[in-house]
């Protein structure tokens, strides 16, 4: 949609079941920045802003698939890129991000 980058496992948020946009057990890792997060974010979401994830990745559960959001999908892509190449998680690009969640009526909060 906004995103694609080749190589990284990408999923549309559009594509998501609205009833249950993840799988169970699986994580949610916002990437934006501190103010982004703030004013709204995905319920359930872990809050790792990009710039911190090379020392903060170890917070992540390393046995779960990882969905990676942002605005649009930029930052995600880039997450997901160092999640899956350089620590070896099983991580999805959202595409379209928050925005796009929104958008879509998924569940959020401030």
């Amino acid at each position: 949609m906004f995103s694609q980058q080749p190589d990284v496992p990408t999923l549309d948020v559009r594509d998501l079941d609205a009833a249950a946009p993840l799988p169970a057990g699986a994580t949610l890792l916002d990437v934006r920045e501190q103010d982004e997060w703030d004013a709204g974010h995905a319920v359930g979401a872990v809050h790792i802003p990009l710039a911190q994830l090379p020392v903060r990745c170890a917070e992540l559960d390393g046995d779960t698939q990882i969905y990676v959001v942002c605005h649009s999908g930029g930052r995600s892509a880039q997450a997901t890129r160092f999640l899956v190449e350089a620590v070896g998680y099983d991580a999805v690009n959202l595409d379209g991000g928050m925005v796009a969640w929104s958008y879509r009526g998924l569940p959020m909060e401030a």
